[in-house]
C-alpha cells in the first residue's frame, strides 16, 4: 500500500479541499496522515474524520509587522525538525500540501527527505505558504488558469479544486424540509464566511422587508451572530454554521450571495448556482477574493459587489440583475470546463508516487 502526508491549516480553507481528496485517495489505495498543528483548526477537524494526525510546531507567517515576527521564526525551525522526524519514520511515497503556515515546515521536511512534494493553491495569486514552499515542490496545481502566470517553469498544473463528494449527494426535498419554508418563492442563500460577516449580515437583515418580497431567505451567519427576535419571520431561516445539512441547504437553493474565497464559489460552480459575490476589501486581506471575483465576472459565472459599493440600493438593484441573468449564468457555468478537480489531482500524485 502506497502512504502519502496531507497538510496545510489555518484555516477551514485549507483543509477541507484535503479532505475532498480523502475518499479518492483510499480507493486509489493510499494510506493516509494528517500532519497539522498543535492547536490549529485542522486537528478537529481530521481528527473527527478518523484520520491519524500528527501535531508539529508552526509559526504563523505574517506580511505586516507583529512582535511574534520575532519568535515564530524559531517555530516555524522546530516545526522543520519536527516533520522532518515524523517523515523519515513514516516513510510516505508523496507529500500534499494545502497552503497555509503549517505546511511550510512539511514540505521543507519532505524535500529534506527527498520526498516528492505536491502543493495546490486555491487563489489566482499565490499565498505567502505557497510561495515560501514553491521552490521544494514537484508541481503546483492551481485552480484558475490565471494563476498559472505567477509559477515559474512548468510547475504549474491547472486542476481546479477538489469538491465534497456529499455536494453531489445534496437533496432538495431534504433541504426543503430543514427550511420548513410555507410557500414557493426561490430561495436565496447568504454565505458570510466561516466566521460569517458583520457587513453582510448586517446589510440583509436591515432590508428583510424588501428582499422577502421575492425570496426565501436562508442565512449562515456565524458564530454568536444569531438574533432570536428574528426566528419566527416567516421565509427567513438563520443558522450559525452548517455541516451535514450544508449540501442539501446549497441544492434547494436557487441563488447565493456568498464572499469570494476559492473554495465556495467553485462549489457554486459545481452546482450551477447564480451568484452575487461580495469579496473582502484590501483593508481586510490580500486582495485575493477581489481576483476571484473579477474572474468568475468575466467568465460569465457571477455578479460582483464590491464592498466599497455595498449599500440598501446596489444590493437590491444587483438582486434583481441576478434574476434576469439567471439562465445565462447557469448556461456559461454548465459549459465551463473546470469542474471538479479531485481526478485530476489525484492523477499528479500518482505520477509523483510511483
Amino acid at each position: 500500500m502506497k502512504k502519502i502526508i496531507l497538510t496545510g491549516g489555518g484555516s477551514a480553507g485549507h483543509v477541507t479541499p484535503n479532505l475532498a481528496l480523502v475518499p479518492k485517495l483510499k480507493k486509489s489505495g493510499y494510506e493516509i496522515l494528517y500532519i497539522g498543528s498543535n492547536n490549529g483548526i485542522e486537528k478537529e477537524i481530521i481528527e473527527k474524520n478518523n484520520i491519524r494526525y500528527k501535531s508539529i510546531s508552526t509559526g504563523k507567517l505574517r506580511r505586516y509587522m507583529d512582535i511574534k515576527n520575532f519568535s515564530d521564526p524559531f517555530k516555524v525551525i522546530k516545526g522543520v525538525y519536527e516533520a522532518y522526524k515524523i517523515i523519515k519514520v513514516e516513510k510516505p511515497d508523496v507529500i500534499f500540501s494545502k497552503g497555509g503556515f503549517v505546511s511550510v515546515p512539511v514540505v521543507i521536511g519532505g524535500k529534506l527527505n527527498k520526498i516528492p512534494v505536491i502543493a495546490h493553491e486555491s487563489d489566482i495569486t499565490p499565498g505567502l505558504a505557497n510561495k515560501i514552499a514553491a521552490p521544494y515542490c514537484k508541481k503546483i496545481c492551481v485552480t484558475f488558469p490565471e494563476s498559472l502566470d505567477y509559477i515559474k517553469s512548468s510547475k504549474g498544473e491547472l486542476t481546479g479544486t477538489p469538491i465534497r463528494k456529499e455536494l453531489e449527494d445534496g437533496n432538495k426535498l431534504l433541504g426543503k424540509k430543514i427550511c420548513g419554508f410555507k410557500n414557493e418563492k426561490r430561495i436565496l442563500m447568504i454565505i458570510g464566511g466561516s466566521l460569517g460577516s458583520k457587513l453582510i449580515n448586517d446589510l440583509i437583515r436591515n432590508n428583510l422587508k424588501e428582499i422577502l418580497l421575492d425570496f426565501n431567505i436562508i442565512h449562515i451567519c456565524g458564530k454568536g451572530n444569531l438574533i432570536a427576535k428574528l426566528n419566527n419571520i416567516e421565509g427567513y431561516k438563520q443558522f450559525e454554521y452548517v455541516s451535514e445539512d450544508l449540501p442539501h441547504l446549497m441544492n434547494v437553493s436557487d441563488f447565493f450571495i456568498s464572499r469570494a474565497g476559492a473554495n465556495v464559489i467553485f462549489e457554486l460552480l459545481y452546482l450551477n448556482k447564480p451568484s452575487i459575490l461580495i469579496p473582502l476589501s484590501k483593508k481586510a486581506s490580500r486582495g485575493d477574493q477581489i481576483l476571484n471575483a473579477q474572474s468568475f465576472e468575466k467568465s460569465g459565472y457571477s455578479l460582483v459587489l464590491e464592498e466599497e459599493q455595498l449599500n440598501e440600493k446596489e444590493l437590491l438593484k444587483k438582486l434583481k440583475q441576478l434574476k434576469m441573468k439567471e439562465k445565462e449564468l447557469i448556461n456559461n457555468m454548465k459549459n465551463s470546463e473546470i469542474k471538479s478537480g479531485t481526478d485530476k489531482i489525484v492523477n499528479v500524485i500518482q505520477q509523483y508516487s510511483n
